[in-house]
């Protein structure tokens, strides 16, 4: 009886698989760009070694795909829109966590190097002293 009520799987036409593997294989190569303009739902994808550009407006539903020759855009389904936002909005923030774990970690290694340095500093420091105070007492048993 309920069966009457569940919602088939979305299942994309080939248009809209072809194209959702276009971006998905231009997303993986690292040379690809990828900005955005959040506030009017704006994405682009830019990959200048295949002369490829994707452009994505969320707000419409539409898809902007420009190589070399041709550019075309198309309105499609608003699902199909949204899990292609989806996967490019994901790969974006994968970039991201690169990025900040690059610089977390090159912070670090700056921060180990220099807690070391100052280590040796003081250690160089604490020798001085102590040579000098040993050459203190020497002098003063010697008067």
């Amino acid at each position: 009886m309920f069966r009457i009520f569940r919602r088939k799987p979305k299942v994309y036409t080939k248009i809209e698989s072809h194209i959702f593997g276009i971006i998905t294989e231009l997303l993986k190569v690292s040379a690809t760009d990828i900005n955005c303009d959040e506030l009017g739902a704006k994405y682009y994808i830019s990959n200048e070694d295949r002369h490829f550009k994707v452009t994505i407006f969320g707000n419409e539903s539409v898809i902007r795909m420009t190589n070399t020759h041709d550019s075309v855009a198309e309105k499609y389904d608003k699902f199909f829109v949204e899990n292609v936002l989806k996967s490019v909005k994901e790969e974006k923030h994968r970039r991201m966590e690169l990025v900040c774990d690059s610089i977390t970690s090159s912070i670090e290694k700056m921060a180990e190097r220099l807690h070391n340095t100052l280590i040796e500093s003081n250690e160089k420091e604490n020798e001085t002293v102590q040579f000098i105070n040993f050459e203190n007492i020497k002098n003063s048993k010697l008067n």
